[in-house]
């Protein structure tokens, strides 16, 4: 069973036509704040989505061919905090609600965390902050940033897209690095696969 977390009406209610439509697989729509989520609520579903929008996520792990009884977190944390949309008050933002998240993620354990965020939270330790909470928490992590024209989009909108597994659950049962990087910003990037 899946779950969608998305407080907003309109929204929520695209889920359950996309959901109704065979789009996204059925599940549950949770119109709370993240706020209001506890671990227990969670309990005994395979995919959980916050910030779930009109389905981004779960219309991509189907499209990729993941099965909806492949047990992954998914979530976009609002970007007003950090895009040139909103007041890039970052973390001072109430909007910055990856803390609220990353709770649910350590207490639940969940295997395996995808996320998406614009890219220019990089440069206000964004990125740093999520890695370092995953990484604390016993989870290998990854991040990449793609511009829409990568996949044929007639327009640059660079996001960043992060992972997360957790290491005792890894295959082949050992953990590859992320280190620091000296890029502007604080920026992260992946030292190999070795």
């Amino acid at each position: 069973m899946n779950y969608y977390n998305e407080w907003e009406k309109f929204p929520a209610q695209w889920l359950r036509e996309l959901a109704a439509d065979g789009l996204i697989p059925e599940g549950v729509v949770d119109e709370r704040s993240i706020t209001e989520i506890r671990p227990e609520d969670l309990a005994g579903y395979n995919q959980c989505h916050f910030f779930a929008g009109i389905g981004g996520w779960p219309r991509a792990l189907r499209l990729a061919g993941i099965p909806a009884d492949f047990p992954i977190w998914t979530g976009s944390c609002p970007c007003q905090p950090f895009s040139t949309a909103g007041k890039r008050a970052g973390a001072a933002d109430d909007r910055n609600l990856w803390h609220i998240w990353f709770e649910l993620i350590r207490v639940c354990r969940p295997n395996v965390v995808v996320g998406e965020q614009v890219a220019s939270a990089i440069a206000v330790g964004w990125l740093d902050r999520v890695l370092d909470d995953l990484e604390s928490a016993g989870y290998e992590t990854w991040a990449c940033v793609l511009p829409a024209c990568s996949v044929g989009a007639p327009h640059i909108r660079a996001r960043l897209f992060w992972a997360g597994v957790r290491v005792d659950n890894a295959v082949g049962g050992g953990a590859r690095r992320v280190n620091a990087s000296a890029q502007p910003g604080g920026d992260r990037a992946h030292d190999g696969l070795s």
